[in-house]
Parts: structure tokens; sequence; C-alpha cells
């Protein structure tokens, strides 16, 4: 019998993004003997952006492990609405790509590849650019959102500025959503994270119908909505811009055979907040999930894989509900009225809500008194539009 060579790696990583960084680290740090390598397209490891997330929404273990990557915490945030200002006061903690790419360079090392475009993207091998082929037990593709005809969707986007003032601010906290601004474009809010005394990232950021972004238009609004709190801007340091997936219903076994086998990760695995879009702690979980697994292989990371993705889908159902109401039974210029009735709600409630960890009593605390959207449509979207197709 013919000798057969060993997999060249363990594992690569098709994408240097959120996901398959904290993957690497994990199994750097829990399985140091696995050959990893992550390839990249980009000149650096995750791109340009800021990550947050509140304390609750990890456990105790993930919040030791990821303190290397959190450069900003605040003890409490704040909402504001026109009928409704408050201040929460659970941790708030934000990651910045900069320190995502310097931490993981200098765990990784010589296990990354920058500037490594992919042409194919197979379960146990990928093809670069440059025609090289890489083979492994398995590769998990992590190359952000793959949009699909299976998942219905609304979209959260924002362009955000990080800019130098020419006078300290006086902010002693985020505000996570400013309401009071003028409605464009669906339920629009300015998000604020004050990064040092004279330093803002000032995102304006729309939950909206369609993905289309108009970053010039969210970029003078940005500029605009500092000049009315009174800040001078001295200088934009860097622009960041998104448009994150909001989850309104969808055929998750049909989103699941369009893989072909092919194990994936984060928001190409549709692992993100459903109606935040926020993906970082749903990929530190993932993480620590690809640790734990003992086979490695590809059938087998893609089995685990997808039982884990339907079972996250399954646990999201009332959060698609929600989406639903928010999105589809009232008028895109008062969505903001939803978002202000919700923030009435007890503040561990909230923190239960953003860590999606809402209990049977919660579900129906959140549902129950006046709705802030007709009755009438509230009840034709509550069910899944595609129930509701079979039933018609």
């Amino acid at each position: 019998m013919p000798s057969i060579e060993p997999a060249r790696h363990d594992l690569v990583l098709a994408g240097g993004g959120l996901a398959n960084g904290l993957i690497a680290w994990r199994l750097r740090e829990t399985r140091p003997q696995l050959r990893v390598l992550v390839l990249e397209s980009g000149p650096s490891l995750g791109g340009n952006h800021t990550w947050s997330f509140h304390d609750g929404d990890l456990d105790a273990d993930q919040r030791v492990w990821m303190q290397p990557f959190v450069v900003h915490h605040w003890p409490h945030h704040a909402v504001m609405f026109k009928t409704r200002s408050r201040r929460l006061h659970g941790g708030y903690n934000s990651i910045t790509s900069q320190r995502f790419h310097a931490v993981l360079m200098a765990r990784l090392g010589d296990a990354v590849r920058l500037g490594t475009a992919l042409d194919e993207v197979a379960p146990t091998h990928v093809r670069t650019g440059a025609g090289e082929r890489i083979d492994a037990a398995a590769v998990i593709d992590g190359r952000g959102f793959r949009p699909s005809p299976h998942l219905q969707l609304r979209h959260q986007k924002f362009v955000g500025l990080e800019v130098r003032l020419a006078a300290p601010h006086g902010l002693a906290g985020p505000t996570i959503m400013d309401a009071r601004v003028p409605q464009f474009d669906g339920y629009r809010f300015v998000y604020v994270l004050p990064l040092a005394a004279d330093r803002l990232l000032i995102e304006d950021t729309y939950y909206a119908d369609t993905a289309a972004l108009d970053a010039a238009a969210l970029r003078e609004r940005a500029l605009g909505y500092a000049e009315a709190q009174g800040w001078r801007v001295a200088e934009t340091l860097r622009e960041e811009h998104g448009v994150l997936p909001i989850a309104i219903d969808g055929d998750i076994d049909a989103f699941w055979r369009a893989t072909n086998g092919q194990p994936c990760s984060g928001l190409r695995a549709g692992l993100f907040h459903p109606t935040t879009g926020y993906s970082l702690p749903q990929a530190i979980r993932f993480a620590d999930f690809i640790a734990r697994q003992s086979a490695l292989d590809a059938a087998s990371l893609a089995q685990a894989i997808e039982r884990h993705a339907r079972a996250t889908w399954r646990s999201q159902a009332f959060f698609r509900m929600l989406n639903r109401l928010l999105f589809l039974a009232g008028q895109a210029d008062t969505r903001h009225q939803v978002l202000a009735h919700f923030y009435r709600l007890p503040e561990r409630l909230v923190g239960r809500f953003y860590s999606e960890r809402l209990s049977i009593a919660d579900k129906l605390r959140i549902v129950t008194g006046r709705p802030p959207v007709p009755v009438s449509a509230a009840l034709k979207v509550m069910l899944p539009p595609r129930l509701l197709e079979r039933m018609t």
C-alpha cells in the first residue's frame, strides 16, 4: 500500500476576521500542539472595526481570556430617547481592530499569513491567488457574511468617525443609543464611545430595510451631531463603516444545505445577535466551542458546527419575532418608539436580552402591556412569514 503523507496543517482558517482570529487564539491557548494557519487577504487581522460587548454577555472564564483584547472598559452606559433617557450600570467594553491584530500577531507569529488572497476554499484545502494549494485536515471559512436567499434580513448600518476634539467632551461613559436625532431611513440613532478626554468614536446608525449605505451623508450627519453637542472636531483620525444583518425569518435547513459540507464561522455561519447584528459574543462562544471539539477533521467539524448553528438559530426565534414587530408592524419613522418602549424594562432583563439569555418570564414581560405598534399589525407579523404562507 502506498504511504499517505499527513496533512500539512491540522486546521486552516480562511479569513483573519473576528471569528477566525478568536478561534486561533483559543486553540493556541488550549491546544498549542495543533498546526493552525490563518490566511488573511488584507494587510492586518480584524480589518478596520470596533467591537463592543456588555460584561454580562460573557461568562467569568470568557472575560478572563478576552481581557488582553479589551482596550476600553466603562462601568455604565446610557440610552436617550425623546420620551426617556436612562443610565444603565452594567459594564461595557470595547475592542479595536488595532489591538486585535497586535495581540494575535504577538501570540501566533508565523501561523498567520497576511496579504494572501484565496481563489478557492474547500473543506480540506485552499488555493491562493498565487496558485498555491494548502492542504489541511479541515478548513474553516470565516470570510464574512455570505448573502443567502434562504435568510430574510433587514440591516443595521453605520458610519463611524474617530475624532479628536479641540476641547474635552465631558462624557463619563458611552451613549449606545441617542435617538433624539431626526429620523431617516428607518430607526436612526447615534452611538458614542469616549476613547479619551478629547477623543470620541461617533457612529451614525440606522435600523433600515435596505443595505444601501450613503457614506457621505452619514459622515456629514455624524459631524453635525458633534457640532450640535458643542464639540468642535479638530481632526478626524479614522473612519469605519458596516452593514450588519438583522434576521426576521429564514429557512435554516436550506441555508445549511447550501454550504455543501464546508465548515464555517462567524457571520458566514449565521452566528450573530439577531436584533443587534453584533457578532463578538457569539464569536467568543464559538471559539470555546471549537476548542472543545475532539475531532477536527472536516466532516466532523462541519457536522458539529451545523448542529451548533442550528441550535443557536432555534434559540433566537423570539428575537426574530421582535425584529418583525420592529420592521414590519409599524411605519419606518416610528421605529424609535419600539426601542424606547423596550428600555422601560428592568435593567437586568435588558442585560439578559443582549446576552441572549431570556427566560420565559422575561419574554412574557417584554410582550405584555400596550404595544408601541398597532395591535392588528403586531398580530399579523408575530408568526414567521414562511409559516403564514403555508397557512394561506
